[in-house]
């Protein structure tokens, strides 16, 4: 991986001639537009994100953290959204809501459906084309907000598996989009779980942008254990300037399970390279890296360490951040906002990290009372020496025998570790197991974890 981030001369070039090509990209119906690699905001003048994530979909409840971001400084948050697909969708009246939100607010609103995460590795993750059914069913809300509206088609939309269509789905999302009447600044996500170790995205990003009749996507990069170096964070970065195709770091952290990424190397290359960025994320989180929660328990006067650095640190919101000119330029509010009472439910699972391992399952035989299952688990951007996954069935369903996996059930829950000889797996590599098993009534898929070490 490393050494393919400095050997791309010949894809750089192309990159170059294809998107000098293109000219002067047209400028959206009063709204965000792209030009030369950077972004504008509807008055013409350069916007340069500077913001945060927010788990809206899990936490509808939390609509003062719009408040609460902004009086901390941000001028862009990026808004986790549900097409219904793996968790409650977020209806056309919510989304108009969270529109209103941001511009009371006076922050731009980068909207994302998060059920494309891991598409073609994560059980139950929809398609590209599935997010844009949400997107158009919504063009009414979208309509009219393209001043302050920035739509995200899908959060990290490949694994680390089945992502070669990557560019293909993306340019048939974007004419799809553009056909049904959005004329918004579009975001592309990259596949490998938002991390682009494969530099998919990288090498067919100048396609993807031609596709756009409007010459309006950006790119988005997620920025975890793959950019552990400041030499990764520069080389990717400064490729899509050098050719004049626009990006932002859509989500990064400053620790993760899949290594520790240069946080200080991305806000400072970001700052003298005009980047935009969107840290990962307010408050939440789950499943294991509650360590990116940038407050605690959605209290901004609370913030945790990562918080501290983003927000009040060396080119971090606070120094750098500048509100859209669409906004009159009046400065951001001084006051410390409420503090919101923390939630009253758990924190969701997110979806696995961006890295360690993942699994799939795949029901490969059924009849009358049985059926065979096989679990792929999946490296992802580091090699590991160990897995663990598992799973709680649904339907009450039992393993009764299992082969290349030390598996054991308590009841509806299992557990499934590697054996001595098919624990290490090299980056994006997989191995495979299978069982037997019984159902009655139902045999829904279930949701699998996955813990690398």
């Amino acid at each position: 991986m490393k050494t393919r981030l400095s050997a791309a001369g010949a894809t750089l070039l192309a990159l170059l001639v294809t998107v000098l090509a293109f000219g002067q990209p047209a400028h959206a119906a009063a709204g965000f537009s792209v030009a030369d690699g950077r972004l504008y905001d509807a008055n013409g003048a350069e916007f340069i994100m500077r913001g945060v994530n927010h788990a809206h979909t899990w936490y509808p409840q939390q609509t003062s953290s719009f408040a609460d971001v902004k009086a901390l400084g941000a001028n862009t948050v990026r808004v986790v959204l549900s097409s219904g697909d793996r968790w409650t969708r977020n209806t056309g009246a919510d989304v108009a809501n969270v529109i209103s939100l941001c511009k009371a607010n006076r922050l731009i609103c980068v909207l994302e459906v998060h059920d494309t995460t891991g598409y073609g590795e994560q059980s139950g993750a929809i398609t590209l084309a599935r997010a844009v059914d949400y997107w158009l069913s919504l063009a009414d809300v979208l309509a009219g907000q393209e001043r302050y509206v920035i739509v995200n088609i899908g959060n990290e939309p490949y694994g680390n598996q089945n992502y070669a269509s990557w560019a293909t789905d993306n340019a048939d999302a974007i004419k799809r989009l553009r056909a049904g009447g959005l004329t918004h600044t579009i975001m592309v996500d990259a596949p490998n779980w938002g991390q682009d170790w494969s530099f998919t995205m990288r090498d067919n990003a100048a396609s993807v942008f031609a596709a756009d009749p409007a010459h309006n996507t950006v790119f988005s990069i997620h920025m975890y254990g793959v950019f552990d170096t400041a030499a990764e964070i520069s080389d990717y970065l400064g490729r899509f300037r050098a050719a004049g195709l626009p990006i932002v770091v859509g989500e990064f952290g400053f620790n993760h399970s899949d290594g520790n990424p240069d946080e200080d190397a991305i806000l400072a290359y970001s700052q003298a390279n005009g980047i935009g960025w969107l840290g990962w994320s307010w408050s939440g989180n789950g499943g294991g890296v509650e360590y990116l929660d940038l407050a605690t328990n959605f209290n901004p006067a609370s913030l945790t360490d990562w918080g501290q650095r983003l927000f009040n640190g060396v080119n971090g919101i606070r120094e750098t951040a500048r509100e859209a000119s669409v906004f009159g330029g009046t400065p951001p509010p001084t006051t410390p906002p409420p503090t919101t009472p923390p939630p009253t439910t758990p924190p969701p699972t997110t979806p696995p990290p961006n890295g360690g391992c993942t699994a799939t399952y795949t029901v490969t035989n059924q009849w009358q009372g049985g059926f065979q299952g096989e679990v792929r688990v999946t490296a992802g951007a580091r090699a590991i020496t160990g897995w663990t996954t598992g799973w709680t069935f649904a339907n009450g369903q039992r393993v009764t025998q299992s082969w290349n996996v030390a598996l054991t059930s308590s009841g509806i829950t299992v557990t499934a570790r590697n054996t001595d000889y098919n624990g290490r797996l090299a980056a994006g590599a997989s191995a495979s197991f299978g069982f037997l098993g019984s159902w009655t009534g139902a045999n829904s898929l279930p949701v699998l974890s996955c813990t690398a070490s």
